[in-house]
Formats: structure tokens, sequence, C-alpha cells
């Protein structure tokens, strides 16, 4: 099977990526290269990329539709939260530009034998990198009840986890859960009938909510994004594009905090806990999808594009300056 992945609010990133041609940039979430692409056409030069993915496959895809650039691109198999780690290893310390296109691939969901869909029936999986030894198999079959009701809850936003953890629970008491197909029938189960007509799929919270888990999605991506602002070369931009509510607001409050980390109570008329703003958040509001692009593509529907950029000067904390000048960079 092709890797087939419409990349989402591909313009508007590439916009305000604002690529340099002698510029280098990350690509965290290469997938079938689609971002990637616009920005390698847009390097001359001694411009650069380096595309990141853990999933094997998206690797191989990546590789092929990047081959006309391939003296400019650089792709590493590994999960984006070790991109400092990456970048070291071959010599790069700070990057013009970053760009993350978070959450499950058209080509993930699409592949029935890769576990991430409900609407096949296939062996439990959903592992973004195929060499994790932890699958949703483990998941749904060895969490305790709380664990699971906390996982449906947090991570699928769900109302009725508690009741669809208890029903995971006993019904594993018979035999293993081994697919997709069976813990969907559970899930139904464990939904009142007339609430299952509503807000579409009823396993699909749920499903989500086992794969941010099985991927640990929310964890890698709150402790990446001070790093990634930090990697940023003065102008630089990370450009972050969300699914659900949940990874947006990580990425709203990251982005708030960096440009404005003063911590000093409100009475202090200077600031002196000598946190400094790291730059400024392009976006006060995300950027959708447009309705032309919607339409054309259902998975752009939840998408949300924020953009911070990197400050003008790189200098250390200091205790000087006003708190409004602090708070107002």
């Amino acid at each position: 099977m092709e890797f087939k992945h419409k990349s989402v609010l591909l313009e508007e990133t590439i916009q305000n990526l604002r690529v340099k041609p002698d510029g280098i940039y990350i690509d965290g979430t290469l997938g079938g290269g689609g971002h990637a692409y616009h920005i390698a056409s847009g390097l001359t030069g001694t411009g650069r990329l380096i595309g990141i993915d853990q999933d094997g496959e998206a690797v191989l895809a990546a590789g092929e539709r990047l081959a006309p650039f391939q003296e400019k691109v650089t792709i590493i198999r590994d999960n984006y939260c070790n991109a400092p780690n990456v970048l070291k290893s071959i010599g790069i310390e700070k990057v013009d530009g970053i760009v993350l296109d978070l959450g499950v691939s058209s080509y993930q969901l699409d592949r029935a034998d890769r576990g991430f869909s409900y609407q096949y029936d296939a062996r439990l999986d959903m592992r973004m990198d195929t060499r994790q030894a932890v699958s949703a198999r483990e998941i749904v079959n060895t969490c305790s009840e709380m664990e699971l009701y906390r996982i449906i809850r947090d991570y699928g936003e769900e109302k009725f986890a508690k009741n669809i953890a208890k029903h995971i629970v006993m019904a594993r008491k018979d035999r293993p859960i081994e697919t997709t197909g069976e813990l969907t029938e559970i899930i139904k189960a464990a939904i009142p009938a007339k609430m299952r007509k509503e807000g579409g799929h009823p396993s699909k919270r749920t499903f989500q909510a086992i794969r941010i888990e099985c991927n640990r999605e929310l964890e890698v991506l709150k402790n990446s994004l001070d790093e990634f602002i930090d990697m940023l070369n003065p102008g630089g931009r990370l450009c972050i594009i969300t699914f659900h509510s949940l990874e947006d607001r990580i990425v709203k409050s990251a982005f708030r905090e960096n440009e404005n980390p003063c911590i000093c109570p409100p009475e202090f008329p200077v600031c002196t806990c000598g946190r400094v703003s790291k730059g400024r958040v392009v976006t006060r509001k995300p950027i959708l999808p447009s309705e032309e692009e919607m339409e054309e593509n259902r998975r752009a529907k939840s998408a949300k594009l924020r953009v911070f950029e990197r400050g003008g000067s790189l200098q250390g904390p200091h205790g000087s300056g006003s708190k409004s000048e602090m708070r107002g960079m």
C-alpha cells in the first residue's frame, strides 16, 4: 500500500515558516514528506532539512518523495522528542524553523494491519513506532480498571469512560481482547443505545485515548516544546498543527509561557524573577483550514495551526526592566 497522507494547512504552514534559502529546518513528523517537500523546494546553497519520523514506513515513503533533494535532506528514524540529540549527532546546534504535524496519519489509519482504526477488524496495535514493546493490546489487557478509566476520561474526553473501563475489564476476564473489532463491540455495549447515535462513532474517543497512551503523545509534546524554542535561531519559527483540544491546549500554554515567563506577583513594579521572554506568539488565535480544504479533506476539520517566533536576541536572564516591558513583548 502506497503511503498517502494529505498534508493539512500546507500553504498556511509554509507561509508562516518563512523558509530562507540558506536556512536549516526540521520536520519532526515527516510522514509522507508533504510539508518537507515544500520546505526542501525552497532551499538553495547551504540550506538543509532534517526530517524525523518514528514510523519506518513513513521514513521509506518520505525518502522516495524527497529523492530530488537528497543532497539537502537528512532523514532519521526517531521520535521528535530526541531532536536535540539528533542535531548534535550531525553537528547542528540551532535551526531556523521547525514543523510538527501531530496525530495519526491517513496512511496509518487506512492500514488495517496497523490497528489504529475502529473501521477495520484487525489486531490491536496502534504503535507509531513498531519497534516499541508496548502496543494497544498490552494497554487494554493489562491496565487496571482505574488506569483505563483515567486514560479514556483524560485523553478521550469520553463521558462514559468509567463504564467503558468496567466493560473492558469484565470482558478480558474470559479471554484477552485481541482485535479492534472485539474492542469496538465492548465499547458499544458500555454506551447506552440512544447515546450511540450522537457524536459520531462510539469508539472514536476511546480509540483516540488508547492511541495517545500507547505512543505517549501528550507527554512527548509537553516535554519537547521548550527545547524546540531553545533550538531556534533569532527570528526562527515553530509551527505546530494539532488535531484535538488536549494537544492544542498544551501548545497554547507553552507558547504563552515562553512569551510571558515572568512569575513575579502582579503588584511588583519591577520584574525580579529574572525570567526573560524567548519570543512572541505569532498566532493570537489559531489558523484554521479553509472551508474548501475541509470539504476536500474531512480529517482537516479539527486542525489548528499555532506559530511561535524566537526573539531577536538570545541574551541570558536579567533582573532589570519593568513588569510591563517583560509582559508586553
